[in-house]
Protein backbone atom coordinates (compact mmCIF):
# COMPACT_ATOMS: atom_id res chain seq x y z
CA UNK A 1 0.00 0.00 0.00
CA UNK A 2 1.49 3.53 -0.74
CA UNK A 3 0.59 4.88 2.66
CA UNK A 4 3.74 2.64 4.20
CA UNK A 5 5.59 5.43 2.80
CA UNK A 6 5.68 8.47 5.28
CA UNK A 7 6.18 10.90 2.63
CA UNK A 8 3.52 9.41 0.76
CA UNK A 9 1.47 9.14 4.01
CA UNK A 10 2.09 12.93 4.19
CA UNK A 11 0.55 13.97 0.90
CA UNK A 12 -2.18 11.64 1.62
CA UNK A 13 -3.11 12.86 4.74
CA UNK A 14 -3.19 16.67 2.77
CA UNK A 15 -5.00 15.57 -0.05
CA UNK A 16 -7.76 14.43 2.23
CA UNK A 17 -7.86 17.70 4.05
CA UNK A 18 -8.13 19.18 0.83
CA UNK A 19 -11.18 16.46 -0.15
CA UNK A 20 -13.01 17.39 3.00
CA UNK A 21 -12.97 21.47 2.41
CA UNK A 22 -13.10 21.66 -1.51
CA UNK A 23 -14.25 18.53 -2.64
CA UNK A 24 -12.18 16.37 -5.32
CA UNK A 25 -14.83 14.65 -8.02
CA UNK A 26 -14.33 16.27 -11.09
CA UNK A 27 -11.46 17.69 -10.35
CA UNK A 28 -8.11 17.22 -12.40
CA UNK A 29 -5.16 16.00 -10.99
CA UNK A 30 -3.34 19.39 -11.83
CA UNK A 31 -5.94 21.07 -9.89
CA UNK A 32 -6.01 18.77 -6.91
CA UNK A 33 -1.89 19.32 -6.99
CA UNK A 34 -2.71 23.24 -7.10
CA UNK A 35 -4.90 23.08 -4.06
CA UNK A 36 -2.53 20.65 -2.31
CA UNK A 37 0.62 22.73 -2.83
CA UNK A 38 1.89 20.94 -4.67
CA UNK A 39 2.94 19.27 -8.34
CA UNK A 40 0.63 16.91 -10.23
CA UNK A 41 4.17 15.15 -10.80
CA UNK A 42 4.42 14.45 -7.26
CA UNK A 43 0.73 13.20 -7.13
CA UNK A 44 1.93 11.13 -9.86
CA UNK A 45 5.15 9.98 -8.12
CA UNK A 46 3.28 9.22 -4.95
CA UNK A 47 0.05 7.31 -6.10
CA UNK A 48 0.92 6.53 -9.82
CA UNK A 49 -2.43 8.23 -11.70
CA UNK A 50 -5.45 10.31 -10.39
CA UNK A 51 -7.80 7.01 -9.64
CA UNK A 52 -4.46 5.59 -7.67
CA UNK A 53 -4.91 8.81 -5.60
CA UNK A 54 -8.66 8.46 -5.24
CA UNK A 55 -8.61 4.67 -3.92
CA UNK A 56 -5.39 5.50 -1.84
CA UNK A 57 -8.16 8.03 0.30
CA UNK A 58 -10.88 5.73 0.05
CA UNK A 59 -8.97 2.72 1.61
CA UNK A 60 -7.55 5.24 4.35
CA UNK A 61 -11.05 6.56 5.29
CA UNK A 62 -12.49 2.84 4.83
CA UNK A 63 -9.52 1.94 7.33
CA UNK A 64 -10.50 4.76 9.80
CA UNK A 65 -13.85 2.93 10.26
CA UNK A 66 -13.02 -0.38 10.59
CA UNK A 67 -10.83 0.84 13.39
CA UNK A 68 -14.09 2.79 14.88
CA UNK A 69 -15.74 -0.89 14.24
CA UNK A 70 -12.97 -1.98 16.69
CA UNK A 71 -12.83 0.22 19.29
CA UNK A 72 -16.99 0.18 19.76
CA UNK A 73 -17.16 -2.13 21.87
CA UNK A 74 -14.77 -0.80 24.58
CA UNK A 75 -16.79 2.56 24.30
CA UNK A 76 -19.85 0.58 24.41
CA UNK A 77 -18.67 -0.90 27.52
CA UNK A 78 -17.40 2.08 29.29
CA UNK A 79 -20.73 4.20 28.90
CA UNK A 80 -22.91 0.78 30.17
CA UNK A 81 -19.98 0.39 33.37
CA UNK A 82 -20.16 -3.48 31.96
CA UNK A 83 -18.42 -5.70 29.18
CA UNK A 84 -20.88 -5.00 26.21
CA UNK A 85 -22.25 -8.29 25.11
CA UNK A 86 -25.10 -9.87 22.94
CA UNK A 87 -27.57 -8.70 20.49
CA UNK A 88 -28.49 -5.50 22.37
CA UNK A 89 -25.01 -4.76 22.13
CA UNK A 90 -24.72 -5.18 18.81
CA UNK A 91 -27.25 -3.05 17.91
CA UNK A 92 -26.48 -0.15 19.81
CA UNK A 93 -22.67 -0.73 18.18
CA UNK A 94 -24.74 -1.09 14.47
CA UNK A 95 -26.09 2.15 15.20
CA UNK A 96 -23.39 3.84 16.34
CA UNK A 97 -21.16 2.56 13.32
CA UNK A 98 -24.14 4.13 11.10
CA UNK A 99 -24.22 7.22 12.72
CA UNK A 100 -20.56 7.90 11.76
CA UNK A 101 -20.99 7.01 8.54
CA UNK A 102 -23.99 8.58 7.47
CA UNK A 103 -22.44 11.77 9.21
CA UNK A 104 -23.25 14.69 6.35
CA UNK A 105 -19.06 15.64 6.69
CA UNK A 106 -18.20 12.12 5.68
CA UNK A 107 -20.32 12.74 2.65
CA UNK A 108 -17.61 13.56 0.61
CA UNK A 109 -15.55 10.69 0.96
CA UNK A 110 -18.72 8.54 0.68
CA UNK A 111 -19.35 10.03 -2.46
CA UNK A 112 -15.18 9.13 -3.76
CA UNK A 113 -15.90 5.47 -2.77
CA UNK A 114 -18.59 5.00 -5.10
CA UNK A 115 -16.54 7.01 -7.71
CA UNK A 116 -13.68 4.40 -7.21
CA UNK A 117 -16.31 1.12 -7.07
CA UNK A 118 -17.82 2.51 -10.32
CA UNK A 119 -14.14 3.14 -12.04
CA UNK A 120 -12.56 0.04 -10.35
CA UNK A 121 -14.96 -2.00 -11.81
CA UNK A 122 -14.14 -1.09 -15.11
CA UNK A 123 -10.59 -2.70 -14.90
CA UNK A 124 -9.22 1.36 -14.68
CA UNK A 125 -5.45 1.36 -14.45
CA UNK A 126 -4.52 2.39 -10.50
CA UNK A 127 -7.76 0.28 -9.03
CA UNK A 128 -6.26 -2.49 -9.79
CA UNK A 129 -6.16 -3.74 -5.91
CA UNK A 130 -9.35 -1.54 -4.81
CA UNK A 131 -11.64 -4.59 -5.59
CA UNK A 132 -9.85 -6.64 -3.42
CA UNK A 133 -10.31 -5.31 -0.37
CA UNK A 134 -13.52 -3.85 -1.01
CA UNK A 135 -15.57 -5.84 1.46
CA UNK A 136 -13.15 -8.82 2.80
CA UNK A 137 -11.59 -6.39 5.28
CA UNK A 138 -15.16 -5.03 6.81
CA UNK A 139 -16.18 -8.52 6.68
CA UNK A 140 -12.78 -9.77 9.09
CA UNK A 141 -13.24 -6.47 11.45
CA UNK A 142 -17.24 -7.61 11.53
CA UNK A 143 -16.12 -11.10 12.83
CA UNK A 144 -13.93 -10.02 15.16
CA UNK A 145 -16.28 -7.75 16.74
CA UNK A 146 -18.59 -10.72 16.48
CA UNK A 147 -16.90 -12.15 18.65
CA UNK A 148 -16.03 -10.31 21.05
CA UNK A 149 -19.38 -9.49 21.71
CA UNK A 150 -20.55 -13.08 21.68
CA UNK A 151 -22.65 -13.01 18.62
CA UNK A 152 -22.77 -15.95 16.29
CA UNK A 153 -20.23 -15.65 13.52
CA UNK A 154 -22.02 -15.88 10.43
CA UNK A 155 -20.51 -14.37 7.45
CA UNK A 156 -23.56 -14.21 5.46
CA UNK A 157 -25.67 -11.88 8.03
CA UNK A 158 -22.50 -9.98 8.48
CA UNK A 159 -22.51 -9.10 4.65
CA UNK A 160 -25.59 -8.48 4.70
CA UNK A 161 -25.00 -5.61 7.43
CA UNK A 162 -22.47 -4.27 4.99
CA UNK A 163 -23.93 -4.33 2.03
CA UNK A 164 -27.39 -2.77 3.86
CA UNK A 165 -25.44 -0.14 5.01
CA UNK A 166 -23.71 0.66 1.17
CA UNK A 167 -26.78 0.57 -0.02
CA UNK A 168 -28.56 3.32 2.59
CA UNK A 169 -25.52 5.41 1.76
CA UNK A 170 -26.35 5.49 -1.97
CA UNK A 171 -29.53 6.17 -1.30
CA UNK A 172 -28.44 9.51 0.55
CA UNK A 173 -26.13 10.13 -2.03
CA UNK A 174 -29.24 10.01 -4.48
CA UNK A 175 -30.86 12.56 -2.53
CA UNK A 176 -32.83 10.51 0.04
CA UNK A 177 -35.08 11.87 2.70
CA UNK A 178 -31.83 11.54 5.86
CA UNK A 179 -35.11 10.52 8.12
CA UNK A 180 -36.39 8.26 6.38
CA UNK A 181 -32.92 6.65 5.46
CA UNK A 182 -32.22 6.86 9.20
CA UNK A 183 -35.55 4.88 9.84
CA UNK A 184 -34.68 2.39 7.17
CA UNK A 185 -31.21 1.08 9.08
CA UNK A 186 -33.58 1.39 12.41
CA UNK A 187 -36.06 -1.27 10.96
CA UNK A 188 -32.56 -3.60 9.42
CA UNK A 189 -31.26 -2.98 13.04
CA UNK A 190 -34.21 -4.59 14.75
CA UNK A 191 -34.93 -7.11 11.54
CA UNK A 192 -31.35 -8.32 12.50
CA UNK A 193 -31.40 -8.50 16.33
CA UNK A 194 -34.98 -10.71 16.13
CA UNK A 195 -33.03 -12.67 13.39
CA UNK A 196 -29.81 -13.41 15.89
CA UNK A 197 -32.05 -14.05 18.71
CA UNK A 198 -34.16 -16.38 17.69
CA UNK A 199 -31.77 -18.24 15.37
CA UNK A 200 -29.15 -18.83 17.06
CA UNK A 201 -29.72 -19.24 21.00
CA UNK A 202 -27.65 -18.24 24.18
CA UNK A 203 -24.55 -20.49 23.77
CA UNK A 204 -24.92 -21.84 27.47
CA UNK A 205 -28.13 -22.84 26.40
CA UNK A 206 -27.29 -24.21 23.19
CA UNK A 207 -24.14 -25.82 24.29
CA UNK A 208 -22.83 -24.59 21.65
CA UNK A 209 -19.53 -22.54 20.12
CA UNK A 210 -21.51 -19.79 17.86
CA UNK A 211 -19.80 -20.60 14.79
CA UNK A 212 -21.23 -24.15 15.07
CA UNK A 213 -24.46 -23.18 15.59
CA UNK A 214 -27.01 -24.09 12.78
CA UNK A 215 -28.16 -21.79 10.56
CA UNK A 216 -31.84 -19.89 9.41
Amino acid sequence: MPTDNPSTREMLDRVIAYAAAEGITGRSLREIAAGVGTSHRMLIYHFGSREGMLGAIVALIEQRQRDLLADLPDQLARTAGQPATGPEAAAALMLALWRQVSDPALRPFVRLFFEVVGVAVHGTPGTESFLDGLTRPWLDQAEATARRLGLPLDREALLLGIATSRGLLLELLAGADPAQTDAAYHLFVRMWSHWTTTTHPPAAAAGELPGNRARM
